[in-house]
C-alpha cells in the first residue's frame, strides 16, 4: 500500500495554522500590537507580520493607529473585527425554539423565543420558523445573509454530528432520522452544526460556567427530561454511536424492567423528571390538601426543603437514584466534578440529599455542585462551539 504524504510541513498548512493562532489571540485580547502577538504566540516577527497582512486582506482585522509608547517607537495597534460577521445559536425543545444572535466575539446581539404550543412541530415546520425569525433578526441588526457565518443547533436527541442528522425526538412530530443540517443549510445559506443539547450545555458550563477549571466532568440535567453531557480530556465525549450521556436509559435495579428502545422515553424519565415527581405526589395523597392541589415539582422540592414529610420522602427517593447514577458514572469515567442542572437537578434540597447519600462513597469521589444559574447553558455552549469553528470558516483553506 502506497503511503500518502502528511502535509504538516507544507507552507500553506503552516500559514493557515499560524493565521488560526493569531486570529484567536486577537479575539481574546481585543486589540494589541504586532509585538504583543509575537510575544503571546511565540512566532517570529516576520511570520506575524505576514499573517496580519493576510488577515487585513480578508477584512478580519483593522488598524487602529499608534498606541502608547513605552519608551521607543509607538506600536501600531490592530484589532479583530467582530462585527464582520455574526453567529446564531439555536435550542430546540418540545415547548420552544430559542435563538441567540451574536457577533464574532460571542457578544449578544439579540435573543428571542418561538413558542410551539398549538403549532406544527415537524422538521419542515421547525426549520421554517427558524428561517423566518432569522430574516427578522438580520434585518433588525442590519446584517446581510452573507455575514451569517455559522449556525449551531442543540436538539434533545441523539445526533450524528458528522452527518448533522437527528436520530429521534419523541416529543416532536415526525422527528425520525432527520437530516437537520442539510435542511437548515438551505434555510440559512451557511455552515450548520447539529449537536445534542446536553453536550452543548456541558460545553456552556466549560466556556463560561461552573466547569471552567475542569477537564473531566459530567453535566446532568434533571427537569422535564433527563440527560447528561460528558467532558473527558477537555472535550465532549460522544461515544462510538453518539449516545454517550443518554442516562435516561440507564438500567438500575430499583427501576429497570426492560431493555431500552430508542424511540421511547427512558425509564428513568418516568421517575426523576418533574412529571414523575408530581405523579408520586398525587399518588401519595398530596392532592388531598387544598393548599397544595396545584403544586408543581419545584413547589414539592420547596416543601421538602421546609421539612414536609411527604415531600421529603419523594425527594429522598429521587436522591437515592441520582446518587446511584453518580456512583456508576464516577466508577466508569472518574470525573472530578458532577454538575446537576435543570429545575429538579439544581434544586438545593435534592443536591443536599444526594451529597448525604454519597458520604460513604470511597471510590472515584467527585465533587457534586449545582450548574450555573440561568437556563442558557445550551445557547452558551452553541456559541462557544461556533467561536471555536470561526477561524476555519473565515480563513482561506490551505492547498494540499
Amino acid at each position: 500500500m502506497k503511503k500518502k504524504p502528511i502535509p504538516i510541513g507544507r507552507p500553506s498548512v503552516l500559514r493557515h495554522a499560524n493565521a488560526h493562532r493569531i486570529l484567536n489571540l486577537l479575539r481574546e485580547c481585543g486589540s494589541c500590537s504586532r509585538a504583543d502577538l509575537v510575544r503571546a504566540s511565540g512566532l517570529s516577527a516576520p511570520t506575524v507580520t505576514n499573517v496580519v497582512k493576510d488577515l487585513l486582506s480578508e477584512d478580519l482585522v483593522e488598524p487602529l493607529g499608534e498606541g502608547e509608547s513605552s519608551g521607543g517607537r509607538p506600536p501600531d495597534m490592530i484589532r479583530f473585527k467582530a462585527e464582520r460577521g455574526c453567529l446564531l445559536a439555536v435550542e430546540i425543545t418540545a415547548q420552544n425554539i430559542s435563538l441567540l444572535l451574536t457577533d464574532l466575539n460571542g457578544s449578544e446581539l439579540d435573543l428571542l423565543k418561538i413558542h410551539l404550543q398549538n403549532r406544527k412541530t415537524t422538521p419542515d415546520a421547525v426549520c421554517s420558523y427558524i428561517g423566518e425569525e432569522l430574516k427578522t433578526l438580520l434585518r433588525k441588526h442590519r446584517r446581510t445573509r452573507e455575514q451569517l457565518l455559522l449556525v449551531v443547533v442543540g436538539v434533545p436527541a441523539i445526533t450524528n454530528v458528522d452527518e448533522g442528522s437527528v436520530l429521534s425526538i419523541s416529543t416532536l412530530e415526525g422527528w425520525r432520522s432527520v437530516p437537520l443540517r442539510a435542511m437548515l443549510s438551505k434555510v440559512t445559506n451557511c455552515l450548520v452544526i447539529v449537536e445534542n443539547d446536553m453536550n452543548l450545555a456541558a460545553l456552556g458550563e466549560k466556556y463560561c460556567g461552573a466547569a471552567q477549571a475542569e477537564k473531566d466532568f459530567v453535566f446532568m440535567h434533571i427537569g422535564t427530561n433527563v440527560g447528561a453531557g460528558i467532558f473527558l480530556g477537555g472535550r465532549i465525549h460522544h461515544g462510538s454511536h453518539w449516545s454517550a450521556g443518554e442516562i435516561a436509559y440507564l438500567r438500575l435495579p430499583s427501576t429497570s424492567r426492560r431493555l431500552p428502545t430508542i424511540h421511547e422515553f427512558g425509564e428513568l424519565e418516568t421517575v426523576l423528571t418533574s412529571s414523575g415527581i408530581l405523579k408520586s405526589w398525587h399518588d401519595d395523597g398530596g392532592k388531598s390538601s387544598p393548599s397544595t392541589r396545584k403544586m408543581d415539582a419545584v413547589g414539592i422540592l420547596n416543601l421538602a426543603q421546609a421539612g414536609d414529610a411527604k415531600a421529603e420522602k419523594i425527594v429522598r427517593q429521587r436522591a437515592e437514584v441520582v446518587a446511584d447514577i453518580i456512583v456508576n458514572l464516577s466508577l466508569v469515567l472518574n470525573p472530578g466534578l458532577i454538575l446537576l442542572g435543570g429545575e429538579v437537578g439544581s434544586h438545593p434540597v435534592l443536591i443536599d440529599f444526594v451529597r448525604k447519600q454519597l458520604e460513604g462513597n470511597e471510590f472515584a469521589v467527585p465533587k457534586v455542585s449545582p450548574s450555573s444559574p440561568g437556563n442558557r447553558a445550551v445557547l452558551s455552549g452553541a456559541i462557544a462551539l461556533a467561536l471555536d469553528a470561526v477561524p476555519g470558516v473565515v480563513l482561506p483553506q490551505p492547498t494540499i
